[in-house]
């Protein structure tokens, strides 16, 4: 085409127009340019399944709805009838959806276990660990909260609430995401609790109770792994369900199995670091416990499970055909209490150690440890440990996350820290969610410190964000300090599933990782 021009004599008046247009439309191009990124920002926010990555990273669009907006809202009573799933908007007795029959004189009385997943407004869940206890109907002496306690909705606060703010719970459009975008790995502790009435084929977690009520959420496009033993860190995994309508409107990515590719996964990991990892930072990091005492074990007799970051790291930047993650979501903190960390536990009142100085070990050097040999105990001195401990963690998970971008042309993977949830006391005795946080004259466990903890997170991923591109702490704990009346029936600290705290972390999750953090 450029030679044919060429070869045109065009008059002196054509080439005068011809350079006045292009002009014009450089001119044009450059004025609205600006404009245009914004459109197209804009539509690729409302769709971002049309989104293909290449391997350069883009700049992070403005957020609609960060983590401190979306906590900052409240909980609004708004019957289950009204609604067509869990995560659905009330809706008017004459839209589309049918709507139950809400004219009901009297209170509902719950009469069966099986009426918790019409009031859940669930159909049934791909897993089948400890059902019945998911959803708190172990104990008929508590079946009066039910179906009250699913007559909430938690209104966000911010921009969250805008048109453009936190996007509309849709359950086939966070399967195709999972699918077409990957997948998430959840990491959690679990806690152990033992009861006299009740035997659960496995002792579950917060992060556990999360992983079932995604089960729910997911149904019926979901199936799990069929399990190969009851060992309390055994993996749970979420596939995609070969009879899934959805199946031939997805676009698998090339490798993809349908039974070897989790969606969501599971992983048992109380501390983020191993026992033995922790066990020698701690004699780096506080030598003054080992001078003080020469026999000193930082670990008591209570069991752990944990494993070094670089086992389920390994797992998360697996590659397809068996892993396909786009992130990984942390919670952490349940098993930092000076029962397993026997070795901070103090008598109650006193701060620092009473121990005799023994004459150290050869491995340590006296002169590099300061003037004050005396350990500081309890909490204080855990929560130094922990801060020290998870500032090393987010610099190796970090480093990891740059290496794989480096090595791969797939899109960036982003690990998010999940806010731990302390456990309310006396919390069968609620039966509706407060309006503000209460304070508590005790605790019990380590749950008055868990916002220490989770200070501890925000304060390092959020001022030095700069260190940590790829680590985000999501704040998002309030929703469930709101509802002491939501826990399961044996204890006051693992969740139910169903009234809209562990089905809004999954909403606010996929909002996160799909509209706030786009690359």
């Amino acid at each position: 085409m450029a030679v044919a021009l060429l070869r045109l004599r065009p008059r002196p008046k054509f080439v005068i127009a011809l350079f006045a247009c292009v002009l014009i439309l450089l001119l044009s191009t450059a004025f609205y340019a600006s404009d245009t990124e914004s459109l197209v920002a804009e539509w690729t926010l409302k769709n971002p399944s049309s989104i293909h990555l290449d391997t350069e990273a883009t700049p992070r669009p403005e957020g609609t709805c960060s983590p401190d907006e979306y906590a900052q809202g409240q909980w609004v009573q708004s019957s289950y009838k009204t609604r067509p799933g869990p995560l659905s908007k009330p809706i008017s007795s004459d839209g589309q959806v049918e709507v139950l029959d809400n004219t009901t004189a009297t209170p509902e009385k719950m009469s069966a276990k099986e009426d918790l997943l019409r009031y859940a407004r669930m159909n049934a869940c791909a897993s089948g660990d400890n059902f019945w206890w998911q959803f708190a109907a172990v104990k008929e002496e508590q079946w009066d909260r039910f179906p009250r306690v699913f007559d909430w909705e938690w209104v966000p606060g911010g921009r969250c609430t805008q048109e453009s703010g936190l996007r509309e719970w849709v359950a086939e459009e966070v399967v195709r995401e999972l699918v077409e975008g990957g997948g998430w790995l959840l990491i959690g502790g679990q806690v152990l609790f033992l009861s006299l009435r009740i035997t659960l084929t496995r002792l579950d977690s917060v992060t556990g109770n999360h992983f079932f009520s995604l089960s729910c959420l997911l149904y019926p496009h979901v199936v799990i792994n069929k399990a190969t033993s009851n060992a309390r860190d055994r993996p749970q995994d979420l596939y995609l369900n070969p009879s899934s309508p959805l199946v031939g409107n997805l676009r698998l990515p090339d490798g993809f199995n349908m039974t070897t590719t989790p969606l969501v996964s599971f992983r048992r990991v109380d501390l983020l670091w191993s026992v033995e990892d922790l066990a020698l930072m701690h004699t780096e990091l506080h030598p003054e416990f080992y001078i003080a005492n020469t026999t000193f074990e930082l670990f008591g007799k209570e069991p752990v499970w944990s494993s070094s970051p670089d086992v389920y790291f390994d797992a998360f930047l697996g590659s397809l055909p068996t892993a396909n993650y786009k992130a990984m979501i942390v919670s952490t903190a349940g098993h930092w209490t000076t029962n397993l960390f026997a070795g901070y536990h103090r008598a109650q009142g006193s701060d620092k150690s009473t121990l005799p100085v023994d004459s150290a070990p050869e491995s340590l050097d006296i002169d590099a440890v300061s003037d004050e040999l005396e350990p500081m105990l309890g909490y204080d001195g855990l929560l130094v440990f922990f801060e020290e401990v998870m500032a090393r963690w987010a610099l190796a998970i970090q480093d990891r996350l740059k290496t794989s971008l480096e090595s791969t042309s797939t899109p960036q993977q982003q690990v998010l820290v999940r806010a731990y949830l302390p456990g309310h006391d006396a919390c069968h005795n609620e039966r509706d969610p407060w309006v503000e946080i209460k304070a508590e004259r005790s605790f019990s466990y380590n749950w008055g410190e868990i916002p220490k903890y989770n200070e501890i997170w925000e304060t390092l991923l959020s001022q030095q964000s700069t260190s940590y591109p790829n680590i985000h702490y999501l704040g998002i704990d309030r929703p469930g300090r709101l509802r002491p009346d939501g826990h399961v029936a044996t204890d006051c600290l693992h969740i139910m599933t169903g009234p809209g705290v562990l089905e809004g972390w999954s909403h606010y999750i996929w909002h996160y990782i799909t509209k706030e953090v786009l690359q």
